[in-house]
């Protein structure tokens, strides 16, 4: 079955997005769609993913040497009662982090770092 929930806009009007069925949650009254109103707004939903990518930005940003280029890639999962949340991939969360140093008279040096989170 396709569940979907509303978010609201600060702004006014609102975004419809499909979500993941509720585990053992079974809606015998209302075959094919479900729509659910989120409990918080689209905004206040990504405002906690975007402060944990800053927070991360921001460890890099304080390196001993920082790089001169920071890349921060992980998915975002809507979900009508929590909100926005990291996405997994298989059994784990996962961050993937691209770090470049620039040097004028070198080719650019770049090192690659995953993290992944339970």
């Amino acid at each position: 079955m396709t569940e979907f929930a509303r978010f609201e806009l600060d702004g006014g009007g609102s975004v419809v997005v499909e979500v993941d069925e509720e585990p053992g949650v079974s809606r015998a009254a209302r075959p094919g769609r479900v729509l659910r109103d989120a409990r918080a707004s689209f905004e206040k939903a990504l405002t906690d993913v975007r402060d944990a990518a800053s927070t991360a930005l921001d460890q890099f940003r304080t390196m001993s040497r920082p790089p001169d280029e920071v890349e921060l890639k992980f998915g975002v999962k809507l979900d009508a009662e929590a909100g926005a949340v990291i996405a997994k991939t298989g059994v784990q969360g996962q961050f993937e982090v691209k770090l470049r140093w620039r040097r004028n008279d070198l080719p650019i040096e770049e090192e690659v770092v995953e993290e992944t989170e339970d």
